[in-house]
């Protein structure tokens, strides 16, 4: 079996863990203050984090494409309050605009 299965059957344990773990915690901690905010800052960190590698990694290098302007159109629809439907079909059309004319990879 390949080193990312390995991966990816320890990381969904630990978040199949985590969600069980919500459903056997006292409402008590579950809703302490200090818990929700350090899971709502979790969550960010979590998903900033998969944007990062998913748009600047290619396998072992750092690369610069079409997913970096998709990314920044994509932020630019957000700010301007586009649905979130338009901002990943505007921001998958212009990677691959840039993909085709301009031979980006």
């Amino acid at each position: 079996m390949p080193s990312y299965w390995i991966a990816i059957l320890v990381g969904s344990i630990a978040v199949y863990s985590w969600k069980i773990l919500g459903y056997v915690l006292p409402k008590k901690v579950a809703n302490n203050r200090e818990v929700v905010v350090f899971a709502g800052k979790l969550t960010i960190a979590l998903l900033a984090a998969l944007t990062g590698v998913e748009t600047f990694v290619s396998g072992q290098a750092l690369v610069l494409d079409s997913r970096l302007a998709a990314l920044g159109v994509a932020a630019l629809l957000y700010w301007r309050k586009a649905p979130f439907i338009v901002a990943v079909a505007v921001a998958a059309a212009v990677a691959a605009l840039l993909r085709h004319f301009l031979g980006w990879a």
